[in-house]
């Protein structure tokens, strides 16, 4: 739905703009060891893209939602190259997906401070918060306003009314649950997805295919839809926003692939760190949902509860910097100031660390490969602190392993997993289900899903599918336990 007229269908809200090159930062020189590996022309070319090897053909594909063939062989992530830099002074125009959602708003908050580097053109967001939404839109003069929710579209045009008054234009006003791929399409530079849940996979696949930059905070558009994720996007085309994998971005920079032994994904350890699993057998949502480090939504608060965000996030890890599952580490930093590391063969660990606060992971996304000045605190070196490191306890916390497994086994079962946890987290919250049930219950779920059919290939209707028999049986197999404890 448009208050203008706007095509329908994928990403048409404005045509596709060409396709943008890659160029290499300072890098600390050639990687011969990196499959897929990609080089620069030879100094004095006129052309600075980056050339692709014949070792790493582009995957076979039917844009933005056809099948994908061949083997993915190369990083998405990749801090040595630039997508499409910005020439001149002028602000990045960007999208922001999500804006009402802590990602969004913080992303607001780092605009507002820095006019002259960023400039808002779209909003995208639920629906629920009309009033924000408006008053985002107003302070930043955003030519499009996006709701998933039609039947919000009448608070949101009396919201902006009264933002706006009766001397200035509104925006325009989108629509339905392609709002926001529909933004995510539109002119502009960068597109943030801070979009919760896996219904961020379609805009993701829309700003690659429009050819922007993708700043991605949305982790589950990998997790259920890493291959066609990486069909899409091009050399130094996303920029990972969640703080850990900003952090191992960031850290990646200071040397070269083959020299990469190890990541390591740190954990706040959640308000159940340290306990076992015989004693959060009764935890109620209240503990669950009192996180000692972060503020969040409930949902994402519950995963970091469960750690189920923990193995998400090295799915993520995986498919970012195409590192092998059994060199990704998760450790337990209840501090949250290192936010992850990066080991390297000759026993160097890079680690970058802040004080919690997502406005930096949002300035990397927002900014590389420039650094944008007071995003987020530092630290004050002049006080005494202690930062500890504890190994993950995998009993109390069996989901790190269960989400390992299934980023293995690929195809649909990360997109399993990923939905019947969304459904027996809300199982949890609605009182049906004990805390340690959410996780015997997804493993039961990813049980009987099985092993997908190695050698063919994944569409976005297979991931669809998938997640809605998961969250089927998801249900089923929650509201037998519920009926069981009656």
């Amino acid at each position: 739905m448009s208050d203008s007229p706007v095509p329908s269908g994928h990403g048409s809200a404005v045509p596709s703009a060409p396709r943008r090159h890659a160029r290499t930062l300072a890098a600390p020189g050639p990687d011969p060891s990196t499959s897929g590996a990609v080089r620069a022309r030879p100094a004095g070319s006129e052309s600075t893209h980056l050339l692709e090897t014949s070792a790493a053909p582009r995957l076979a594909q039917d844009p933005p939602t056809g099948r994908t063939t061949g083997p993915a062989t190369r990083a998405l992530a990749d801090p040595h190259l630039v997508y499409d830099p910005v020439a001149g002074d002028g602000p990045k125009d960007v999208v922001i997906l999500g804006s009402t959602g802590s990602i969004g708003t913080q992303a607001i908050d780092l605009v507002l401070r820095n006019p002259d580097r960023f400039r808002v053109t779209a909003l995208s967001a639920n629906g629920g918060r009309v009033a924000l939404l408006a008053e985002q839109a107003h302070r930043l003069r955003a030519k499009t306003v996006a709701v998933a929710r039609e039947d919000a579209v009448p608070a949101l045009r009396e919201a902006l009314a009264a933002q706006y008054g009766t001397t200035e234009p509104l925006p325009e006003i989108l629509a339905g649950p392609d709002a926001a791929t529909q933004v995510a399409a539109s002119d502009c530079h960068t597109v943030l997805n801070g979009i919760t849940g896996s219904i961020g996979l379609a805009p993701t696949l829309a700003a690659l295919e429009a050819g922007r930059t993708l700043a991605l905070a949305n982790k589950e558009s990998l997790i259920v839809g890493g291959p066609l994720v990486k069909a899409l996007a091009e050399p130094g085309q996303i920029i990972p926003v969640d703080s850990e994998h900003a952090a191992l971005f960031q850290a990646l920079a200071s040397g070269k692939r083959a020299d990469v032994r190890k990541l390591v994904v740190t954990a706040s350890g959640g308000p159940f760190r340290g306990r076992t699993k015989a004693e959060l057998a009764h935890v109620s949502v209240e503990d669950a949902l009192a996180h000692p480090t972060w503020a969040m939504g409930p949902v994402i608060t519950i995963n970091s509860a469960t750690l189920v965000n923990k193995g998400l996030e090295v799915i993520e890890a995986h498919l970012l910097y195409d590192i092998p599952f059994d060199r990704i580490e998760v450790v337990v930093h209840p501090q949250s100031y290192v936010h992850s590391m990066v080991e390297f063969t000759d026993g160097s660990t890079i680690a970058q660390a802040t004080p919690p606060d997502m406005r930096g992971p949002i300035a990397i996304g927002l900014g590389w490969p420039e650094r944008v000045p007071d995003a987020a605190p530092a630290f004050d070196w002049s006080k005494a602190s202690t930062w500890e490191f504890f190994p993950l306890d995998h009993d109390a916390f069996p989901s790190v392993g269960l989400a390992c497994h299934v980023g293995r086994l690929a195809g649909t079962a990360p997109a399993v997993f990923n939905a019947a946890n969304e459904e027996c987290v809300e199982a949890f919250r609605a009182g049906a289900l004990p805390f340690n049930g959410i996780m015997e219950t997804v493993t039961r779920v990813v049980q009987e899903h099985g092993t997908p059919r190695a050698g063919t290939s994944l569409t976005v209707a297979d991931v669809l599918e998938a997640e809605t028999w998961a969250r089927t049986r998801a249900r089923e197999l929650t509201a037998q336990t519920a009926e069981a404890r009656a």
